[in-house]
Parts: C-alpha cells; structure tokens; sequence
C-alpha cells in the first residue's frame, strides 16, 4: 500500500490507509500499546493490540521509545478522544529506525534546549515556527515577483562596510582583509542599472555585542531596490510586503498559531489598517506626551523609545526623516531640511522591534562623497560605488527586512532564537 502522509489519512477519514513517521508519545499495557505518531504534517494516535498483532510483534511493540521511526499500516477512523480526532487501529508495523532514551523530556531548561537544538527542532512548537517560517519566505518571494522586481544577489564577502564599520565581521581573505556582507545594498545599487527593480532574500552579518532577546549575529534579509523611485514608493512597498507576508500566514497556518498559543485576532489589525506615518519630530513629541518620555533631538530611537512607541498601537509604525548624523551614509539629505535624511524605520507592536529599514539613496556624488569621510570611511574604498553616480544616476531607494524580526513577531515569540533552526549570536556558536 502507497504510504500517505498523517494529514491525508486523516482527510480520508476512513478505511485502511499506510504511514510512516517518528513516536511523539507512547504508553501501553500488558495487552494494548498506543503510539502518537509525528510527521511534518500532523500528529495521530494508533492502537497496537496484542490480538491483532500476535505476541512477537507486540513484544517488539512494547519496546518502542519516543523519536523511534516507524511505518504503520491499520484502519483510520474518527475518534473525538483521540489526540487530533482521529484514532489508527494497527494491523501492521515495522520499525525503521530505533531510539532509545531521547534526551527531551517535558520542562527542560532553555540551555538544555539550546544546547539540543538538532533534536529540539522535532518539537511540534519548532516544527509549527519553521512552517511559518516557509510560508513568510515564500510570501516573500511571492510578492516581489508579482510587483515586477528580478531576483539578484550580490557578494557575501566584501572589502567596504554596508553599515557601521563596527559590526562588521573580519574574515582573513587569502592574507587580505575582508568582510562578511551586511546588506547587499550598495551592490544592490549597480544592478538597479540594468534590472531597474531587484529583490534578494539572503544572509546578513552584524557584529553587534548584544545579548538581547531581538538579536542575531547571523540573520535573514530581504531587501529591495528599485531605481526611478520616490521615498513614498519605498514606505508603500514596504507596507504592502508586509500586509502580503501577515495575510498568507493567517490564511495558510492557522493551525500551527493554535499550536504556538499565537492568537491570530492579535494580526488582523495589520490586514485592516494603514500603518500610522509619523516623522521623528513627530515620535518624539508622542514620546514626550503619551509616554513621559524627554528624547534629545538627533539621538537614534534606543529599544527603550521604540516598545514605547509600539504599545500605543497596533499595527507597525512607520517613522520617517531621521537625524542625518545617526543614519548611513548613503541616505539621502532632505531638501526642505538638509540635517534630516529620507529615511524609515518600521517599528512592529509589541515590542518586536525595527522590522524594516529603508531609505532614498544620495544621488548626488559630492555629497555623497562628504558623508563617506564624514562617517570616517576610506573614500578609496569606495571609488566604483562613487562610480554609479558618474554615468546616468537616477532617483533610487530601498529597505531592508529583518525575516526573523517579523516571524519572531507573527509568532508572538519571546526570543528571536526561535526564529531561525539554528541561532548564531555571541555566546551560541554550536550545535
């Protein structure tokens, strides 16, 4: 018989079905054994009874541990006591694969956990994040291309800083110094010359010495770039990803949000609303009125600033025309005030943090040429960038979008580890 998975049989409903997986539980007696049964799909109760097995495989039967691999045949048949409403009576087993004294057991410390990670990633909590996961990547990828951008990547290697030269990591390149990549940007910035409008979805670097709940050494980026753009297309790119990646969640993981404990009601209003836009003039008057909160003018928005400011709504907030010295380089200046720049911070509720970072890019090579020293960066360095400039320079922006930021906030997360199947950050390094 064709092996199906739990899922199927379970749509089938009735009948004899055949399937395979690992055990999620297992207990029993003399007479009758019952195995939950995982795969990625879902989980199911089966009943081994010793009459209709006979004594030699029930004897194995009763040996079995949990994570032991097994193909199962039987009658499936709804059962409301059941686990997922859905019982297996065995007729048939083989063992696949044994295990014996699975080290996860119930309340284990988040250090255990961690340390455990290749194991830990079978839990039906893991398995329900990394199903999210799958479906904010190819939300993702989905929306880019229905809006006409290419797919485009650029070096993971790099010899310039994308963002602060202090968090990047060093890599000895053949005797040479080099860098793990911080964003593709400014690579970004020379195939929007012959692509016009690019995405990517690929790793990104930051050598941050943090250790909060919102930070990875090593995370996943998606970022766009488009020429011919203005700031305001930039926000609303930004916004509708956002509304695309929340919208195929909620229609295609409902049940893993009920087995994570994430209450959808608490993601509706992202669908239902338009982001509130504000300045930073603006957030910080919000901050001093509605939060007691006294910010001096061209000081960043710390952690702090930023849950403040997201407990007051709802959906993400989008916060715009930040202090041109606590910004990049490349952002460009505001022509009605030249000590602001075009640049946005999308701040998800709940205290999850900046989500998205974006802004018009400096055209005009002199001044861009300023910040690059003003920064304290080797102009040298950056000589073909300078370049893009040079011939046909065009109105142009982009943004940045942290993918385990926003599964860390769809999730309802309390760690961004969780986020990802393997956390790198500066004290995890294995498994």
């Amino acid at each position: 018989m064709k092996t199906i998975s739990i899922q199927e049989a379970m749509k089938k409903g009735k009948g004899e079905v055949s399937i395979h997986g690992w055990v999620y539980r297992e207990r029993g007696s003399s007479q009758l054994k019952f195995i939950v049964l995982r795969d990625s799909t879902n989980i199911i109760q089966c009943v081994i009874k010793k009459e209709d097995v006979g004594d030699k495989q029930f004897g194995i039967a009763d040996k079995i541990q949990v994570e032991t691999s097994m193909e199962i045949t039987g009658t499936i048949k709804e059962d409301k006591r059941a686990p997922t409403g859905y019982e297996l009576q065995v007729k048939d087993f083989k063992l696949i694969g044994n295990s014996d004294s699975f080290p996860i057991t119930k309340d284990q410390s988040v250090e255990f956990l961690a340390d455990n990670r290749h194991l830990w990633l079978r839990s039906r909590k893991m398995t329900s994040i990394l199903k999210i996961r799958s479906t904010v990547f190819g939300a993702i990828d989905e929306y880019f291309k229905t809006n006409g951008f290419y797919e485009y990547h650029s070096p993971s290697l790099t010899a310039t800083a994308g963002e602060e030269g202090s968090t990047q990591f060093k890599v000895n390149y053949f005797g040479k110094p080099m860098f793990l990549t911080q964003t593709w940007q400014l690579y970004a910035e020379a195939g929007i010359f012959a692509l016009e409008k690019i995405y990517t979805i690929a790793p990104s670097f930051r050598a941050e010495k943090s250790k909060t709940s919102r930070h990875l050494t090593e995370y996943w980026h998606a970022e766009m770039e488009m020429a011919w753009s203005k700031f305001d297309d930039i926000i609303n790119h930004g916004e509708a990803l956002i509304k695309f990646v929340v919208d195929k969640v909620l229609k295609n993981n409902k049940e893993d949000l009920k087995i994570i404990e994430r209450d959808p009601k608490k993601l509706e209003p992202v669908l239902k609303k338009k982001f509130p836009r504000m300045t930073y003039d603006e957030a910080l008057e919000i901050l001093d009125k509605k939060c007691k909160m006294k910010v001096a003018w061209g000081k960043d928005l710390r952690t702090i600033e930023e849950d403040n400011l997201s407990k007051l709504y709802d959906t993400p907030i989008i916060v715009t025309h930040y202090p041109k010295k606590v910004k990049a380089f490349y952002m460009k200046e505001d022509d009605k005030n030249p000590e602001v720049v075009l640049g946005t911070d999308f701040i998800a509720p709940e205290g999850y943090g900046e989500i998205i970072g974006g802004s018009q890019r400096e055209e005009d090579p002199e001044k861009l040429l300023a910040m690059i020293k003003e920064k304290g960066e080797d102009p040298s360095a950056y000589g073909w960038y300078l370049d893009l400039r040079k011939y046909g320079s065009v109105p142009h922006g982009g943004f940045g979008f942290g993918v385990e930021r926003v599964i860390s906030w769809i999730c309802g997360l309390d760690n961004i580890k969780d986020a990802i199947p393997f956390p790198r950050t500066m004290l995890r390094t294995t498994p």
